[in-house]
């Protein structure tokens, strides 16, 4: 089980952010009404809400470079909590910003998972 909760882990962090940096109006798939972002400190919710802020931050072309993911399964039956940091690119940029980001994912009755909690932090230092 622990080998799957990594390997469900991964394959979100890699679809989240190859959405982000390519797609980013396609990330409010990954959300439902109840979820929760908070960016910086701001706490965002619902999907309309989430999306806005995502698709309104300060830049356009980005990339994200992924250090390390963390995936434990979540006390919800199926659900998946992961953390990842990394680094983020921005176009134009000479230097990168670190980041810290954890998800908590929640099971589908379709089988697939949406975010249920989504908490991002900039790495200063």
């Amino acid at each position: 089980m622990e080998e799957q909760v990594e390997l469900v882990g991964r394959a979100f962090v890699d679809h989240y952010y190859h959405l982000f940096d390519n797609d980013r109006l396609a990330l409010c798939s990954l959300y439902q009404p109840s979820s929760i972002l908070t960016f910086e400190g701001h706490v965002i919710q619902g999907v309309e809400d989430i999306s806005t802020k995502l698709n309104q931050l300060p830049f356009d072309l980005c990339r994200h470079e992924i250090s390390t993911v963390d995936s434990q399964p979540s006390a919800y039956t199926g659900g998946i909590v992961i953390l990842v940091s990394g680094s983020l690119c921005l176009a134009g940029e000479e230097h990168s910003l670190r980041f810290s980001q954890m998800f908590h994912l929640i099971p589908t009755i379709q089988g697939s998972f949406f975010v249920q909690n989504d908490i991002f932090r900039l790495n200063y230092g």
